[in-house]
């Protein structure tokens, strides 16, 4: 293209303060509240289209080549932070799921794994009061989760005063070591105790062309349909080839996942599906088995409790999404599950799980109160990492 085609009147680029942060087996785009553009700082059409044009989404080609996405779901997240309101919490934390190929930021849901990079955020962008925060030691940040009003409680590792990253915890899913960041995720279940939206432990899922699947619905973490690998020709020892080049597979998950969105209430025709891709999760189960996970680390059955296997924006997800562990840690902790039984059943507070890079222990104590199921907190560690930090530029005009 030649010089003489210049355009005359460009529409300048903004630029946005932002970090790059790592998260547990996720990465996403941080941003404080007041730093974002008026427009944005309030919900609707303008922040959604700030952060569609950040990760480089709507793209066809599925690559966000022109944002900052990674084009997996778990690399196209977006965070806002802000000090809380409440006087119980430090934090305000709100979680934008954006849609890679799609013009839309799904907000029905948590990311667990980034609630881990909270805390060193928070820290680190003066939204804790400094008082709460040790010279060397353990800072204890009160999160309160916006998406699903939920308290979450981050135990970040504090040295001369700074968060501390790096550290010898290994995290299946991560290349790196790095500073043990334990996270809980207190009464997780959505509502007022309301972990099974159907009222049962195990439901009959009539899903048409896979057929009648026994299926645990469970809201704790965030919403999700387990369901057992055999009944659907599985292993769950798959990794995540065998089942994302196969588009049959695929479409079979969605529409499991259809259907139990309508069972469990969260919309009212499986034709709204398409339009809330983060929740439900979809997840298979198995009793414990040998296999070789994507990194090529040997996973012994007798390591651990159960395989598990879940898909996320439509795909199956690399590790595990740090909210379906605690739906896991849930609904191992209730005697009768599908996960339960898959861990060889009875009363258990913790399991260790085999998912695709290898294994996670979780761990949650459940009680029957009043003859609802209850569980005060499910506990799992992460890790955390700023990856970059600066600013992140768009076009003026794409909000």
């Amino acid at each position: 293209m030649s010089s003489d085609s210049v355009q005359t009147n460009p529409v300048p680029q903004i630029k946005i303060p932002a970090t790059y942060m790592r998260g547990g087996t996720s990465k996403g785009v941080f941003f404080k509240l007041s730093d974002l553009p008026e427009a944005a700082q309030q919900p609707g059409v303008a922040r959604d289209q700030l952060l569609l044009r950040v990760i480089g989404s709507p793209d066809p080609y599925e690559k966000q080549i022109d944002g900052m996405g990674g084009a997996t779901s778990s690399t196209s997240k977006t965070v806002i932070l802000s000090k809380s309101e409440s006087a119980e919490h430090d934090v305000d934390y709100l979680f934008g799921q954006v849609s890679i190929d799609k013009p839309y930021v799904d907000w029905s849901g948590n990311c667990g794994n980034l609630s881990a990079a909270v805390g060193p955020f928070a820290i680190a962008n003066g939204l804790v009061d400094p008082a709460r925060i040790p010279e060397s030691g353990v800072a204890e940040v009160r999160i309160w989760q916006v998406n699903i009003q939920k308290t979450i409680v981050s135990r970040v590792p504090i040295v001369n005063g700074e968060v501390q990253e790096t550290g010898d915890f290994e995290l299946d899913g991560v290349t790196f070591p790095a500073a043990e960041i334990p996270v809980a995720f207190m009464d997780p279940a959505d509502g007022e105790g309301a972990i099974f939206p159907t009222g049962n432990l195990i439901d009959q899922l009539d899903v048409p062309g896979v057929g009648i699947l026994k299926a645990t619905l469970i809201n704790a973490g965030i919403p999700t349909v387990f369901i057992n690998a055999a009944d659907i020709g599985y292993t769950g020892a798959e990794l995540q080839d065998a089942i994302n080049g196969d588009n049959r597979a695929l479409e079979m998950f969605e529409t499991i996942r259809a259907h139990g969105a309508v069972r469990m209430g969260l919309i009212s025709d499986v034709s709204e599906a398409g339009k809330r891709q983060h929740t439900p999760k979809v997840a298979f189960v198995a009793p414990p088995a040998d296999y070789v996970s994507s990194s090529g680390k040997n996973v012994q059955a007798a390591d651990i409790d159960l395989l598990v296997r879940a898909l996320s924006m439509g795909k199956l997800h690399h590790a595990m999404m740090g909210t379906a562990a605690v739906a896991i840690a849930a609904a191992a902790a209730i005697e009768g599950t599908v996960v339960n039984l898959a861990a060889g059943g009875g009363k258990r507070n913790e399991v260790t799980f085999g998912h695709p890079s290898g294994s996670l222990r979780v761990g949650a104590e459940a009680n029957l109160v009043d003859g609802r199921w209850h569980i005060e907190q499910a506990i799992m560690s992460r890790s955390a990492r700023v990856l970059m930090e600066g600013g992140v530029r768009i076009p003026g005009d794409s909000f």
